[in-house]
């Protein structure tokens, strides 16, 4: 079933900073996902820094999310390295649905994109420490899926109206799952948190931390979406399902940014519809960067 249109508003940037961005064709072992690279780096890097990935949206390219989100311009001001992947699949959506894709080193885009990464670390001499995802919609699916396949790549990942790891199941690439966008999902806490556990089996070490963006009038990705995502991640953590502390109009008026605990915070953006407008300040904030 071909997907809505998962378009997000962008900024319209001059043309002659697309010029800078460089596609890297040998970033790791051959494999199904023929997921394209695509790199940012500022010319006066420091040593050891940080690498951030992101991760677009259902019709969206590399080169479209490098011009309209503001990651390039902050990568110049913070000195950190950005990764851009860019789906191979028809309309730009990202696999979000196999099995292959929700499975560690399985061989689809997941794979494709941690391979990216580990790339990018090896030749930058990254900070191991600071390795970051953001993903917007299908680019926010794609980002709770490396976070649970991955755990020991990225440090923390932030999930722009997106979905959890797993709801868009079908069983096919790229496939489309009705039941997760239309937010008539009836998993238990415990089911959501096994598609994390059962992503890399036996990992015991720390997870990364976890960011959730979601807008109340959503009429793409339903606003329940963000109740899976708080149910599998407090659940993963052993945290409550009641927020240890809620700020209101905080990043924005109308915003409700809810605590789980150090490792969880879910953003709530009453009024705003697919998807939440990027914060990029904030995002900085919350890798520390």
């Amino acid at each position: 079933m071909k997907p809505p249109h998962l378009l997000l508003p962008l900024l319209s940037l001059p043309f002659t900073l697309a010029q800078q961005l460089q596609q890297i064709t040998n970033f790791g072992p051959a494999i199904p996902s023929k997921a394209k690279m695509f790199i940012y780096a500022p010319a006066d890097l420091p040593p050891n820094p940080a690498i951030l990935v992101g991760v677009h949206y259902c019709t969206g390219t590399a080169q479209g999310y490098y011009n309209g989100s503001p990651y390039k311009r902050l990568a110049d001001e913070k000195k950190f390295v950005v990764v851009y992947p860019e789906s191979p699949n028809s309309g730009g959506c990202w696999d979000v649905s196999s099995r292959a894709t929700l499975k560690r080193n399985g061989g689809a885009d997941s794979n494709a994109i941690a391979n990216m990464a580990r790339w990018a670390v090896k030749r930058y001499k990254a900070d191991k420490r600071r390795v970051f995802v953001i993903g917007e919609s299908s680019g926010g699916m794609m980002a709770s899926i490396l976070a649970a396949a991955y755990p020991d790549l990225f440090a923390a990942v932030i999930n722009y109206s997106g979905v959890a790891a797993g709801c868009f199941f079908t069983d096919s690439v790229a496939g489309w799952n009705g039941n997760c966008s239309g937010g008539r999902m009836d998993s238990t806490r415990e089911e959501w948190a096994r598609w994390v556990l059962d992503a890399y089996p036996g990992f015991k070490g720390t997870r990364p931390r976890m960011q959730v963006y979601h807008g109340s009038v959503d009429d793409v990705i339903a606003p329940a979406n963000y109740n899976y995502s708080i149910a599998q991640w407090t659940t993963v953590f052993g945290y409550p399902e009641t927020p240890l502390e809620e700020k209101r109009d905080v990043p924005e008026r109308g915003y409700t940014t809810q605590v789980f605990g150090k490792r969880l915070t879910g953003i709530w953006a009453e009024g705003v519809g697919h998807g939440v407008p990027v914060h990029g300040e904030e995002d900085m904030k919350f890798f520390g960067l």
